[in-house]
């Protein structure tokens, strides 16, 4: 898997950009959160105004234009791809499987009230124990699988009320 990120820019436009092109941008540091940078001969003058680690969200300045830019790496995406996004845990109806295997135990029953972290179910996938954990306190509306299942990639296998 190759480093790359997916880099959005005011909810509008996005960009694929690979790792040794990041790195290999000229930027000098002027000050704390403010940088020169050459572009193709072109200099432009950046300043991080704010940043929001946990989202990975940050309001770049770039001579003096103001942009909103949201960064993704391959984790951020598979575990989108999941079902699961940072700062949206609270709003997980449904867990899906991220890969496919084989229903080792489910720990729930239908109507059970759950706690956040709280183990659900085991997967196995590639000869490795995947252990999944309540996104959130709940209650397990329904369990589209059961112990000894094979799975495919994206199958829901518990939903919360």
């Amino acid at each position: 898997m190759s480093d790359s990120y997916k880099v959005k820019v005011n909810d509008s436009f996005e960009f694929d950009i690979e790792k040794e092109h990041a790195v290999q941008l000229d930027a000098v540091t002027i000050e704390t959160n403010k940088f020169h940078v050459l572009h193709q001969e072109t200099p432009y003058l950046a300043e991080i105004v704010s940043a929001n680690f946990n989202q990975k969200k940050y309001t770049v300045k770039v001579n003096n234009n103001s942009y909103t830019v949201a960064i993704a790496d391959n984790l951020d995406l598979l575990i989108k791809e999941m079902g699961f996004e940072v700062g949206l845990a609270k709003q997980i109806n449904a867990i899906k499987a991220p890969m496919p295997g084989l229903i080792l135990e489910i720990s729930v029953v239908v109507g059970q009230t759950v706690k956040e972290n709280e183990p659900l179910l085991i997967l196995e996938a590639m000869k490795m124990e995947n252990s999944f954990q309540s996104p959130r306190d709940g209650v397990i509306k329904s369990i589209a699988v059961s112990k000894g299942d094979a799975v495919d990639k994206g199958q829901q296998l518990i939903e919360f009320e």
